[in-house]
């Protein structure tokens, strides 16, 4: 990594500054008297699938409670970075593709065929994917984080951990509450919650939620704000109790999102010095200097403003006439859960229907050169469909020495996606001037005219160098110059998964103060995949007719050779051709896992708890829903064999991890500290990647021989030191060799401290070092790296922060002797540097930074009412959630923009901001 000491020593920083938050709580704690109104009550969890104390669980977890969530104003799973140090959730092009990481492991969410490594189960309900969390979630209990592997009842996704949400059960004490808020940017949210006895064995609870926001980002093209919030959350429950021993609660809930998102800006050289030049123009008529990108001029000439290029954090985005990022999501499901005690064992079941749907426009380039787009269409979304069965038996045997339970698990995924990504008004220009001002064609350069050259003199030139293929070559040209508004008419992916698995989780009491935990789970998931393609695009197979001898033609001159090259991959991007129109393609794939775990932990007192565990993980192989992964565009698929032929490009293989941890937890009632020392080995590690025209899905492995380099090489441009022609086939590794390819080792720690009544403070860090081996292949037979992902052998992965410190305090005083109190509330999350961008390109590094949550308010008696002031990320502390390459946009690859610092050439970056600072007030009330 390139800031590896920079971020080392500002890693240090950061931890000096947690401490300082935490040492005044601290010296308070040795002066004041211990009383017991300073025992903090315990939060039970059931991450072992039963209920226990927190500080009684041998496993790393961080576990979030009501009060907590509410003061740090969490109303979906983002706010959870503020006090989970280990935990990173972020979004990128859609909320639908929100991503949640632990550890620094988790899945890019831009490809709906990859499942989450961290998934997200609400009130014990799996959901198909994290980004379903980033929906409005009620009336909560707590979160529970649970940290690692969670292979044996976190199931097949559990592969980074899990996070698991409980809403607020029905009550049978009538109560309703209430909550209003206003903030900046016409924030507007209102909240209630309304529980009670239906009859002496039913109870209640109805929770609301209806929010509504402006966007951060002003559209002026289209006079209209993006990245606003405009949605609403509905949830019933009932509670029967009808005896001492059955229990059932049933849930329906609805969410209903109608919003514009997600917006980007260009990243420039005063948010990333290794932009370098990257943003500068050439002079007109002449190719790229050593100083300036012709792609830059090709832009500006079609209309992009250069003062894009130069707004730092600014968030006036550059959008093309009449495109949108509206985008609709409806989110619904109904589960039961019932429990019924034997006596000897109790048994619970779970059931649950989900289905999810969300579509999603987008302004795809992200500039005001209108080239690629998603309209909004009712036929374009991505949709779940999920049932979910669980089973799980627990009991107890010899005398209580054995802990025991059993269980299964059965689920139904449908999932279907339905694009149409198009090229946009003014591609076919914008593809014959990237040509044409990239090299030794630079002086032809027309932009107003007929296939960017200058009429007459242009095509004679062109076609003189194209020698016996120049009449082809200008008849390519004059295509791709027409390639307008086609492409994906409807593209349908259909893939069936069903998931069978058995498992146990056994608990044996040694002695009265040491235990040893076993667990295994038996999984067999099955996916039946089949897509039909729609498109458009006849410019592709005109232009493929036309030029496709001319690259292997031993009479064409090597001017014909590159531009024939480059105008099929222009016209033919991501595979989007007329060829597949009608085109049905279908696969399947099984696969089979055992998973489990074993821990021993030893009570050495009351208060202190070790353990040392063992975990293995899975997360299921798959299909790459994405046709651009069958075959490079530039042959036909005719040639190939057709499409069905190539499905088998298509699939990755499941992502395994073996984990080692050890730790310690120490609860005395005021305070409560935990610590961990983790190791993790991943192989099969499935990355997604956007390498500036299409998605890559490979499996990262690592290879115990020394590839000599051939994993770093590349083929984009002949000026670099590590050039190779053939850098896609060289770096391979024999099977033999092949073995894990992503290390996650690192130490956790979480305290809480209690020094006196209504005073708590709490503080987290987390030092993970989450890294790819030095030598790494794209599969488990071996076969090579792929050259766009060159800077990942030995470098920290993406979004992977080695350190991270979270700290919070909370005070809330008595006021006057009438049950009155205050409260003042602040918390940080302090992250040192890391990389945004999977691929690691320097231009996506992230300097190290911290966000402060702040809420001060006033509460009646038994906080009947309340009114609150709030701010969020209250320093206005710009940051990127994610940088990646502006589609498309890629200027010549001459010297010197070259690796090390520009490993894309001379590709542009856009970046999604994250929230700016927010702020409001906020009134409760209940009774």
């Amino acid at each position: 990594m390139l800031r590896r000491d920079k971020s080392l020593s500002h890693a240090l920083r950061l931890s000096a500054a947690c401490l300082a938050l935490s040492v005044p709580s601290l010296a308070f704690a040795q002066e004041a008297p211990q009383a017991d109104d300073t025992a903090e009550e315990e939060i039970v969890v059931t991450a072992q699938g039963r209920s226990q104390l927190l500080s009684d669980v041998p496993v790393a977890i961080s576990a979030v409670n009501a009060e907590t969530l509410q003061n740090s104003g969490a109303n979906d799973i983002r706010q959870l970075n503020q006090v989970a140090p280990s935990l990173l959730v972020s979004s990128t092009g859609s909320e639908a593709n929100g991503s949640a990481r632990i550890r620094g492991i988790g899945t890019v969410g831009d490809n709906p065929g990859l499942e989450s490594s961290v998934p997200v189960f609400i009130d014990g309900v799996y959901r198909s994917r994290s980004g379903i969390g980033l929906n409005e979630l009620g009336e909560i209990d707590r979160v529970e984080v649970q940290r690692g592997p969670q292979g044996t009842l976190g199931g097949r996704n559990s592969s980074a951990g899990l996070i698991s949400i409980y809403s607020k059960k029905p009550s049978f004490t009538f109560g309703v509450n209430g909550e209003l808020t206003y903030g900046n940017y016409d924030f507007m949210r209102a909240a209630t919650s309304i529980t009670g006895p239906i009859s002496d064995q039913v109870a209640f609870r109805v929770d609301g939620v209806y929010v509504k926001r402006d966007g951060f980002y002003r559209d002026d093209q289209n006079g209209r704000d993006v990245n606003n919030r405009n949605r609403y959350f509905l949830r019933g429950q009932l509670l029967l109790q009808p005896t001492d021993a059955l229990s059932v609660r049933l849930i329906a809930d609805y969410t209903s999102r109608n919003e514009e998102c997600c917006a980007a800006t260009y990243v420039d050289g005063s948010v990333n010095p290794f932009i370098g030049d990257l943003n500068n123009p050439s002079t007109t008529g002449v190719a790229s200097t050593a100083t300036s990108n012709n792609i830059i001029n090709v832009l500006r000439d079609l209309g992009q403003p250069l003062a894009a290029f130069n707004q730092g954090y600014g968030r006036n985005i550059s959008v093309s006439a009449n495109r949108v990022f509206s985008g609709e999501t409806k989110d619904y499901g109904f589960s039961g859960q019932i429990d019924y005690d034997f006596g000897g064992a109790t048994l619970t079941s779970i059931t649950a229907y989900r289905q999810y749907r969300s579509g999603q426009a987008s302004d795809t380039d992200y500039g005001e050169v209108d080239i690629l787009y998603r309209a909004p269409s009712d036929d374009a979304y991505r949709q779940f469909h999920t049932f979910t069965q669980e089973l799980r038996l627990q009991g107890e045997a010899f005398d209580g020495k054995l802990d025991w339970l059993v269980g299964g698990f059965f689920s139904n995924e449908k999932l279907t996606v339905r694009d149409n990504l198009r090229f946009g008004n003014q591609y076919g220009r914008f593809a014959t001037c990237r040509i044409i001002s990239g090299g030794g064609l630079a002086g032809l350069y027309s932009p107003t005219s007929p296939s960017c050259v200058i009429p007459g003199v242009g095509t004679a030139t062109i076609g003189g160098a194209s020698g016996l293929s120049g009449p082809d070559i200008l008849a390519a040209f004059t295509r791709l110059d027409s390639l307008n508004d086609l492409g994906t008419t409807n593209d349908r992916y259909f893939q069936n998964g069903t998931n069978f698995a058995a498992f146990t989780h056994n608990i044996l009491h040694i002695t009265d103060a040491l235990d040893l935990t076993l667990g295994l789970r038996y999984t067999s998931d099955k996916k039946k995949f089949d897509a039909t393609f729609g498109n458009d695009n006849t410019v592709c197979t005109a232009v493929q007719g036309l030029v496709t001898d001319d690259l292997v033609n031993p009479l064409t001159t090597a001017t014909a050779r590159a531009l024939a090259g480059s105008l099929i991959g222009l016209s033919c991007q991501g595979n989007s051709t007329a060829e597949l129109n009608g085109v049905s393609i279908n696969d399947e794939r099984s696969e089979d896992e055992f998973t489990g775990t074993a821990i021993l932990s030893w009570k050495a007192t009351d208060d202190l708890l070790v353990y040392s565990s063992f975990a293995r993980g899975y997360k299921a192989g798959g299909f790459n829903l994405d046709r651009s992964a069958l075959k490079s565009p530039i042959g036909t698929f005719a040639a190939s064999g057709g499409a069905q032929a190539l499905t088998g490009r298509l699939q990755f293989d499941p992502e395994l991890v073996d984990s080692y941890e050890i730790g310690a937890k120490f609860s005395n009632g005021p305070l409560s500290l935990s610590v961990s020392a983790f190791r993790s080995d991943f192989s099969n590690f499935q990355l997604n990647t956007f390498n500036g025209t299409v998605f890559l899905v490979q499996s990262i492995n690592g290879c115990s021989a020394d590839l000599a380099g051939a994993d770093r090489d590349q083929n984009l441009s002949a000026a670099g030191s590590n050039f190779n022609a053939a850098a896609a086939t060289t770096g391979a590794c024999a099977p033999s060799d092949v073995g894990y390819g992503v290390r996650a080792e690192g130490v956790e720690l979480e305290a809480s401290l209690v020094p006196a009544r209504n005073f708590r403070v709490a503080a987290g860090l987390t030092y993970a070092n989450t890294s790819y081996r030095e030598n790494l292949v794209g599969s488990k037979t071996g076969a090579p790296l792929d050259p766009a992902l060159r800077k990942l052998p030995g470098d920290n992965l993406s979004n992977a922060p080695e350190l991270v410190a979270t700290s919070s305090i909370t005070w809330t005083p008595d006021i006057g002797s009438n049950g009155m109190s205050g409260l003042v509330y602040i918390d940080g999350r302090m992250t040192s540097d890391y990389n945004t961008g999977s691929d690691l390109f320097p231009q996506k590094e992230q300097d190290g930074f911290a966000v402060f949550n702040a809420r001060i308010g006033l509460r009646g008696p038994d906080e009947a009412w309340s009114f609150e002031l709030w701010g969020q990320n209250i320093f206005n502390k710009d940051y990127a959630q994610v940088a990646f390459n502006s589609p498309f946009q890629a200027g010549a690859t001459s010297a010197p923009f070259v690796d090390g610092q520009y490993p894309g050439g001379r590709q542009l970056m856009s970046h999604f901001l994250a929230e700016p600072r927010t702020y409001g007030i906020t009134v409760r009330g209940k009774f």
